[in-house]
């Protein structure tokens, strides 16, 4: 059966005191007070600076069992090695990322807009994923129009790999299926990380999930509008739609 994964992009916003974490909670317990209303989380901090194993273990131990973490992979594979000689960044990578255990569902690896597809290049780094990470789930997030072209979805599909399929007003989309999970970011349609989603956008996207999960297809969906906390409105909202 199916299985839907709805959370925000992060959890560890000042600016959503107030309006989503109580005033006087400290920010040590914002974890526990995000996983009362979300049993998934797409964790942004690795993107930035990989954090120890033993802060991924500690995240483990925290979450209760069912919680699952979607972690973006590090940018100095995917921004400044830009995807070249892979093998010892993701064994780094992924020796950190292994302290969540079973939790860690889908790896999810942006790539920076200037990134054009090279067959040779991408079809030797999702060899190295396949061949010694097969335990994950990934999902590309293409921001490069060179990348959105039958070539390209049927490499992905070849090794199991999800588009990432990403809402914003300036980088390309397309809604294609590529593995057998679908992964949604919702970074604010009209505004970059600043927009909330209207009441009709949350059904349409209702009923693209549902259209989804027909197929037998799990879907991950993560807000990154985390302006004024619309993610956390917009994430309870479209949970609320799913019932």
């Amino acid at each position: 059966m199916a299985r839907n994964f709805i959370g925000t992009s992060g959890w560890s916003y000042d600016h959503w005191i107030g309006i989503f974490y109580p005033e006087n909670l400290k920010k040590d317990r914002w974890l526990e007070y995000y996983m009362k209303k979300f049993d998934s989380v797409e964790l942004n901090a690795s993107f930035y600076r990989l954090p120890r194993k033993k802060t991924f273990q500690n995240w483990k131990k925290r979450t209760p069992s069912g919680f699952t973490f979607s972690v973006k992979m590090s940018r100095y594979v995917t921004h400044m090695k830009k995807l070249l000689n892979p093998e010892e960044s993701l064994r780094m990578f992924f020796d950190s990322v292994s302290g969540l255990e079973e939790k860690c569902n889908v790896i999810l690896i942006q790539l920076p807009p200037s990134l054009k597809f090279d067959p040779e290049r991408v079809d030797k780094f999702l060899r190295e994923l396949g061949r010694n990470y097969k335990e994950y789930r990934f999902t590309l997030e293409c921001r490069n129009q060179s990348w959105f072209n039958d070539e390209v979805y049927s490499l992905f599909r070849k090794y199991g790999i999800s588009l990432c399929i990403s809402d914003t007003p300036c980088y390309p989309y397309a809604e294609v299926v590529t593995s057998d999970f679908v992964y949604v970011r919702l970074h604010g349609h009209e505004q970059l990380y600043a927009s909330k989603y209207r009441d009709q956008q949350l059904l349409e996207w209702g009923e693209k999930i549902r259209h989804w999960n027909k197929k037998a297809l799990d879907v991950y969906v993560y807000f990154d509008n985390d302006a004024n906390a619309y993610a956390v409105e917009n994430a309870l909202k479209l949970k609320e739609l799913l019932g």
